[in-house]
């Protein structure tokens, strides 16, 4: 418990008296000069907004990221070569693509980054402009602005709190909290604070009413005990203000990109050098190895990533899932623990009746038809639990029994009494008064007890017993409400509250929220894909334990938030290790729970629908709320669910796996291929008296490289590869790069081998025919490597490559065949490769590729 919080319970657990000390006010409240000093002193009750950032500073701190420097840095080497150094007609193509991948890619997170702020704003907007406060001995309307600590403020149907408050004198006070907890049920205030409120969040606290929340019924006096930004909702503004931390898939693509960087940093110079030295040409190592940059930076990263994303997202739009941030997507399928609340996700979200019993806990139809015709005969507008007693008795065929009675008179519904009856008389002209309603409302009014037939009077003894029988069942989750009747009723009378007395307890039924059908199936699929459900809820330990029996949730360790209140950071990561079910849960202690789970390395989607929600969605590497969610959660998530159901969730994990294992794919190819490329480059530049490849070649086999790239997006995936976890690991990456670029180096190494001494090419006038040689086997390599690279069985018919892919690797490979086969191929300074040459080519590409996928499946070991 934070220190905060032990002097808020502290507040709300004094005396009257001492209460009104420490505010050092009256129960007369403040003079207006007493008011004005301290609203100088203190402040005015407002929460707080951040001062708003300049939209242009946004944007620079959107632009300057790992992976935009590297392509800033491509752009200047590009706008160099192209323009300044260019000789002939100025090239203004690449700088220009370069140029709007990086404006888009930026916009995209501009554009997400100034909408996290609009939760908060809609927070700000749910309070009320003014409150009757106590001033000069009475009651007026001031702006809620001007309240100060200890002000006395007076509370009744349709008021929205204005601040924190404590109540000091209630009559049926009922608050609807929907807007914080998303339970539509009020929650009645008291004067007196109890103790066992403590084991729930602020928002259970028997005599708080939280700034936001409306009273639905009853009146009070209550007096301000935290304003502005201190209060909870100023704390959630403050919280949701902040920017959403970093996933695991932005933090590998920044390691990625700053490896690019380090890259070129270190091996462009030496490559600058070598040429130089070597071939009395300084201007000329100079253009060809800023051009080298150009043809080793994966430019093409930001649109793959992007076309991986925006397909994810159009196919989880198809499955009832909405993607409000992309890079989300990336997060469903790094996740392996998905928190969740219980009601409407696991549950129906609805009321079934589930027992109807005697006051031993025996199964009783008497119980059912007495709750029954209580149901079926109150004119007020049936609730969730009439409608399952109804329900549930015509299942057993007795719609008959009500042509048997008349209803004569009804005593209503209300909080206060949390009961209601109705008075019936049969053809027998017996009249008999029926009550239902809270089992302690109704043992107040029992003088009598039911028992095996037979009745009689209601002593300490038998109504410890019959309380026995109803903690039983409300501890193993079912929500009971009591039945009583009498038969001395009077005629002629006007019927009301004072004739609820000297009732018969006669039973109880017991209610569930049962768990939807596809639950236990859902939970079984997402535990064998790799993530493990864990239900936290602020719903009481017995209700929560039968549910999550009930669909395979494990629940042989829980733990309440009394308990997550008791632990420190250490000891609540190790508690998270082994629990499924959190009960009785604050907002607090629910990021807290969220925030273990990630610091013991995992990937966690949280999915609620309330206020009470935010901060754990915050929290979460992937918020989750549904539509029907308060405007609060689902501006605070990052998908939005069209149906509250675990099940629709499991395809956005597929497909966030599919993007990830894509993303993987290109770049092992990308990385691991140009790290081999600049081996390959310094090699041919020590021993070559020519450039291995000019810089107008370079930018053609970059192109074209990139177009056979486009598909990666699109691919299948192997089904096996699904079913765990997929995270983009940096090390992974940079170890598969340090085994399979040089392996590429080796095979374009012996294309210089074959060149030198096969086709004795060895002469600057012969240079054209080792880059036409090189550039061909470069392109056909880099293109065909990818069905390689794809699957750890390239070669097997149950993982074939889409059929997108085919086709652009197809183009490229078309569009390079033509270059160096027709006479095109002058027009890039090539020439039209030999039938031997050709040979020579197709044999070193399928030997690089026969010898990449035996590597591949029996000597490589992914990390993961």
């Amino acid at each position: 418990m934070t220190q905060k919080n032990k002097q808020l319970i502290e507040t709300l657990s004094l005396p009257q008296d001492e209460l009104f000390e420490a505010f050092e006010t009256t129960s007369d409240g403040y003079t207006s000069e007493v008011a004005l000093k301290k609203l100088e002193e203190l402040g005015p009750n407002e929460i707080k907004p951040h001062k708003k950032k300049n939209p242009f500073v946004g944007f620079v701190n959107v632009l300057i990221n790992p992976f935009n420097l590297v392509l800033m840095v491509v752009i200047a080497i590009t706008f160099i070569t192209d323009i300044i150094l260019s000789t002939g007609e100025k090239d203004y193509l690449t700088i220009s693509i370069l140029s709007i991948i990086v404006i888009i890619s930026t916009l995209i997170s501009f554009i997400q980054d100034e909408r996290s702020s609009a939760a908060s704003e809609k927070l700000l907007n749910m309070v009320s402009n003014t409150t009757a406060a106590l001033r000069d001995k009475e009651f007026i309307e001031i702006p809620i602005d001007d309240l100060v600590l200890g002000d006395i403020v007076n509370l009744s149907a349709g008021d929205i709190i204005p601040a924190d408050l404590r109540v000091i004198s209630a009559k049926d006070l009922f608050i609807s909290q929907a807007t914080l907890t998303g339970e539509s049920q009020p929650v009645e205030k008291f004067v007196r604070f109890d103790e066992e409120s403590i084991d729930g969040g602020e928002s259970d606290y028997s005599n708080l009413c939280l700034m936001g929340t409306n009273v639905v019924s009853g009146t009070a006096r209550a007096i301000v005990v935290r304003t502005g930004s201190n209060t909870y909702l100023g704390k959630m503004t403050h919280i949701l203000k902040t920017t959403k931390r970093s996933t695991s898939f932005e933090h590998s693509i920044s390691t990625i990109s700053r490896l690019l960087m380090r890259l070129m940093i270190i091996m462009l110079p030496i490559i600058f050098v070598i040429n130089g030295l070597l071939k009395h040409d300084f201007i000329g190592a100079f253009v060809f190895a800023l051009t080298v940059a150009v043809g080793l930076t994966p430019e093409m990263l930001p649109v793959v990533l992007s076309s991986g994303l925006a397909r994810g997202a159009i196919n989880m739009a198809k499955h009832q899932t909405i993607v409000k941030s992309q890079s989300s997507i990336s997060s469903f399928g790094e996740m392996d623990v998905l928190c969740t609340d219980k009601t409407g996700t696991i549950t129906q979200d609805d009321i079934i009746l589930e027992r109807y019993m005697d006051v031993n806990g025996d199964d009783d139809m008497r119980v059912l038809r007495h709750a029954y015709l209580n149901s079926y005969f109150q004119s007020g507008l049936k609730n969730l639990i009439d409608l399952a007693i109804i329900e549930r008795a015509k299942s057993y065929n007795m719609d008959d029994l009500i042509n048997y009675y008349t209803i004569v008179d009804e005593i209503p519904f209300d909080f206060s009494r949390r009961r209601m009856s109705v008075i019936l008389e049969d053809s027998n002209d017996k009249r008999q008064l029926i009550t239902k309603g809270a089992v302690e409302e109704i043992m107040k009014l029992c003088k009598y007890i039911d028992r095996d037939g037979k009745v009689s009077l209601l002593d300490d003894e038998t109504r410890k017993e019959a309380m026995d029988v109803y903690m039983q069942h409300n501890n193993d989750g079912l929500r009971m409400i009591a039945v009583a009747q009498k038969n001395d009723v009077p005629a002629d009378h006007e019927f009301g509250v004072d004739d609820e007395y000297d009732l018969v307890l006669i039973g109880f039924i017991g209610f569930l929220d049962p768990p939807k059908e596809s639950a236990k199936p859902t939970i079984e699929s997402l535990n064998h894909h790799g993530v493990d459900v864990v239900v936290i809820t602020g719903d009481s330990l017995g209700v929560a334990k039968k549910v999550c029996n009930k669909v395979g949730v494990d629940t042989e360790v829980t733990y309440i938030g009394k308990d997550i209140d008791e632990m420190d950071d250490d000891q609540l990561r190790e508690a998270v290790k082994h629990c499924h079910l959190f009960a009785k849960i604050s907002p607090d202690q629910k990021k807290r729970i969220v925030e273990s789970f990630q610091n013991n390395g995992h990937t966690v989607g949280f999915l609620g629908d309330g206020i009470n929600d935010a901060l754990a969605l915050k929290q979460a590497d992937v918020g989750i709320s549904v539509d029907t969610a308060v405007d609060i959660a689902k501006e605070s998530a990052d998908i939005i669910l069209l149906k509250k159901d675990l099940n629709v969730l499991e395809q956005g994990i597929l497909e966030g796996r599919k993007t990830i294992i894509n993303m993987v794919k290109y770049l092992e190819m990308a990385v691991s291929g140009n790290f081999g490329n600049m081996i390959s480059v310094i090699v041919a530049s020590i021993f070559l008296p020519f450039l291995p490849l000019l810089p107008v070649h370079i930018l053609v086999q970059n192109l074209l490289s990139d177009l056979a790239q486009t598909g990666i997006p699109f691919d299948n995936c192997d089904p096996k590869d699904l079913d765990k976890p997929r995270k983009l690991d940096s090390k992974s990456l940079t170890r598969f790069m340090m085994v399979f670029g040089p392996l590429s180096s080796i095979f374009d190494i012996m294309c210089f081998i074959v060149l030198w001494f096969v086709f004795d090419i060895r002469t600057p006038q012969q240079a054209i025919i080792f880059q036409t040689f090189w550039f061909t086997f470069g392109i056909l390599s880099q293109a065909l490597i990818i069905f390689v690279i794809r699957a750890k069985h390239p070669f097997s018919f149950k993982n074939r490559p889409s059929t997108v892919l085919v086709l652009v690797n197809a183009l490229a490979i078309g569009i390079t065949l033509l270059f160096v086969l027709t006479p095109l191929a002058s027009t890039i300074e090539l020439t039209i490769l030999t039938r031997p040459h050709a040979i020579w080519v197709f044999g070193i590409v399928g030997l690089y590729l026969i010898t990449t996928a035996l590597i591949k499946k029996f000597v490589w070991t992914p990390l993961d």
